[in-house]
């Protein structure tokens, strides 16, 4: 990981990478101003659970407001009518739809993309074509949002800011400035109102989830809530630019012996909450390969390294790029750049290590491996689990992935798979395991379109066997020795609390026993049933013996040359196995349905 390309180092501006082709994408930002333009300061209501015990203080941060609630539910009503969504909703409608609704929404469909238990496939991969590239702000009203948070004269910090802009999303803006020593940069600024609208939005998504809810049962409106609690995160984090200027000084940080991957480096003292300012960096997007190839680049080395690069960021660092799309990376000067970390996700150093063994359990085809790391990632109560049922599924993944070859393997496919699995299984998956997931899945459609003959699976599984060393083996085997026996002697301490406890009961003869039989929600009726076949068809074969011996010995008295009573015994015996083949019948009816 320490050599450079073989490639000429490339400058290119930044500029003529724009040409990102767009489908009315630009539509997203008339609503950018419009929505809080109404709020009334006087008429602040407190919000339905979305800022937890803070909700007076978040409502007058974010200006939310019963007035500005309603403007804003009018607009997506009407955006919604104009839509008709009442006669169906295509794919491509519902993506053109969540662009005109705003930078929440769009936020909110890529989120889904990743969805599958909710939104058929369809629907999953035409949300993955979703931008947040909108029409640029005014340059006075960037201007005037500098100068308000900079708290000073433009002219005391930049010589020169470019008034047309690099690039243009639904949250931020970006233009190219030299500041008074000479120093290029790259200025962010975060569109006026945009915190206020987003969580106006994410407020009016939680309510409407909350109040569904109460009428429609099921684990539709646990899994938009959850929706709806991701976007939440994502929202602080995004909406903060201190968060990310700090994550630039990190990434920079982590990556200072890496001499391929690099970062721009954040002036500090100019970043606030609403704006950042970092280095400018000249070079070519690997959305354009064929200017890579011109410029005498090698894009199976370039994508090599990508995924070298970002499997140490998720397996060794834990902080890695949740977003990585073509926009956001660069080749400069030999080095592959990260120029935008607004979204970054961390993995703790037991998340990283489970993550590793589901990697090789699944390569192994061990199933019980693969469900022990899935519950390890678990973050609610895994006692309802139904294990069987967990491991009949992840045997179906293990037989359908095992086995296929790493260049044919579907990293997306499978983590998704594997998502909504556990999701279907009741095991709650913190949001940093579903940002691994969307992230691994964006750098393969990368690798895939403009790096063409890298295989982002095979290049993870060598780079886990490259850095584990037996060093590094025999210390994880020792972490986890360590916490497998703390938990096994904490088991045995509890086992013998409870004998001890059991025992004492037994004495004094308050013991009692219960039974749970899977798949039965009354045991002892269902035992006591059993019995009560088992009695009939002993009584049905009785009856049907004892009438044969009857009417084989003509026993009076005779119904002509059959005994009466054999054949009573054999009428009766046929009405008990009718009703028992019926009762059997009906219960079986009843459990399926």
């Amino acid at each position: 990981m320490t050599d450079e390309f073989d490639s000429p180092i490339a400058h290119e501006s930044r500029d003529e990478e724009n040409e990102v082709e767009r489908d009315d994408a630009a539509r997203a930002s008339r609503m950018s101003h419009a929505a809080t333009t109404s709020a009334d300061e006087d008429d602040v209501e407190e919000t339905i659970g979305l800022f937890g015990g803070h909700a007076a203080s978040a409502t007058s941060r974010f200006n939310l407001s019963k007035a500005g609630r309603r403007a804003r539910l009018s607009q997506i009503f009407s955006i919604i009518r104009r839509y008709d969504v009442l006669h169906g909703l295509t794919p491509v409608k519902l993506r053109r739809m969540l662009e005109d609704l705003g930078p929440t929404f769009v936020k909110a469909g890529q989120i889904l993309s990743m969805r599958s238990e909710i939104l058929p496939e369809r629907f999953c991969a035409e949300l993955t074509k979703l931008r947040a590239d909108v029409d640029p702000m005014d340059f006075e009203l960037v201007r005037s949002t500098l100068v308000s948070e900079l708290g000073r004269p433009l002219d005391q910090v930049f010589s020169h800011i470019d008034p047309t802009p690099l690039g243009s999303a639904s949250v931020a803006q970006v233009h190219r400035a030299t500041l008074l020593d000479g120093r290029e940069v790259a200025v962010k600024v975060q569109r006026p109102h945009v915190q206020e609208i987003m969580a106006q939005d994410i407020d009016i998504m939680r309510s409407v989830v909350k109040h569904a809810g109460r009428f429609i049962h099921g684990d539709q409106f646990v899994d938009l809530a959850s929706v709806v609690e991701e976007l939440w995160d994502s929202f602080r984090e995004e909406t903060d630019f201190l968060v990310e200027a700090r994550s630039l000084s990190e990434f920079k940080a982590n990556n200072a012996d890496c001499v391929y991957v690099d970062c721009p480096s954040p002036v500090m003292e100019l970043c606030t909450e609403h704006v950042v300012v970092m280095d400018y960096v000249d070079g070519i997007s690997i959305s354009k390969p064929a200017r890579l190839v011109e410029a005498g680049y090698d894009l199976t080395e370039i994508g090599t390294k990508l995924v070298d690069n970002y499997a140490t960021q998720v397996l060794d660092e834990g902080f890695f790029h949740a977003d990585p799309h073509p926009g956001n990376i660069m080749v400069s000067g030999g080095k592959i750049v990260f120029i935008d970390l607004g979204m970054m996700g961390r993995l703790s150093s037991r998340y990283r290590a489970v993550m590793r063994q589901m990697i090789f359990a699944v390569a192994q085809h061990d199933t019980p491996g693969l469900k022990d790391g899935l519950l390890s990632f678990s973050t609610g109560s895994v006692d309802d689990v139904d294990h069987a049922q967990l491991l009949s599924d992840l045997d179906a993944v293990v037989a359908e992935y095992g086995d296929m070859s790493l260049e044919d393997l579907d990293i997306g496919e499978f983590l998704g798979a594997i998502i909504t699995l556990a999701r279907r299984n009741g095991i709650e998956l913190p949001g940093t395991v579903t940002n691994v997931a969307r992230g691994m899945v964006t750098l393969e459609g990368v690798v895939d379109e403009f790096l063409p003959g890298v295989s982002i699976i095979e290049i993870i599984e060598q780079h886990i066997k490259a850095h584990d060393t037996p060093e590094s083996l025999m210390r994880e085997e020792a972490l986890v020795l360590a916490r497998d026996s703390r938990k096994a002697a904490h088991g045995v301490l509890g086992a013998a609390a409870q004998a001890d406890l059991a025992m004492g009961m037994l004495t004094r003869g308050q013991l009692k026993l219960n039974m749970d039989f899977a798949g039965s929600d009354d045991p002892i009726d269902d035992l006591s049933h059993i019995a009560d076949r088992l009695t009939t068809g002993v009584i049905i074969a009785g009856l049907l013996i004892g009438s044969s011996v009857l009417c084989y010995a003509d026993v009076p008295p005779l119904l002509g040359e059959v005994s009466f009573f054999g054949a009573a015994g054999y009428v009766v015996g046929l009405v008990l196995a009718l009703w028992l083949g019926w009762d059997i019948y009906r219960r079986h009816l009843r459990r399926r349905h």
